[in-house]
């Protein structure tokens, strides 16, 4: 996916396309997650959908529920879609900062190279 240790550092504007694709996928996933807890609490706790949209957003961020949840199957919902969003931020964040995280060792390794020559 990222250039080889051999090649030169990616020129900035190519850098800049790779950290949109990043931030574009992670936008993706994070709309998908968002969208699968709107759902859940519509369908299980029969919230409107603004609701919905608060509570799922609010797990998602991590920051907890807003309301109170009537329905055993809309807590057991509550609880995985909670467990499952921080996994979903750590994959997030990862995507995020390693385009970063290579370039900053790409530069390294190259600045490393160049010093031996």
């Amino acid at each position: 996916m990222f250039e080889h240790r051999s090649s030169p550092v990616l020129p900035r504007r190519q850098f800049i396309s790779r950290m949109r694709r990043s931030i574009l996928f992670s936008s993706g996933i994070a709309g998908v997650t968002l969208m699968v807890g709107m759902l859940g609490y519509h369908s299980l706790e029969n919230m409107p959908w603004a609701d919905a949209f608060a509570n799922a957003s609010m797990i998602l961020a991590g920051m907890g529920p807003l309301g109170n949840l009537n329905t055993e199957g809309g807590k057991i919902f509550a609880g995985f879609y909670a467990l499952f969003c921080g996994l979903i931020f750590v994959t997030v964040v990862t995507i995020l900062i390693a385009p970063l995280f290579h370039r900053a060792l790409h530069k390294f390794h190259c600045e490393m190279c160049n010093e031996k020559s």
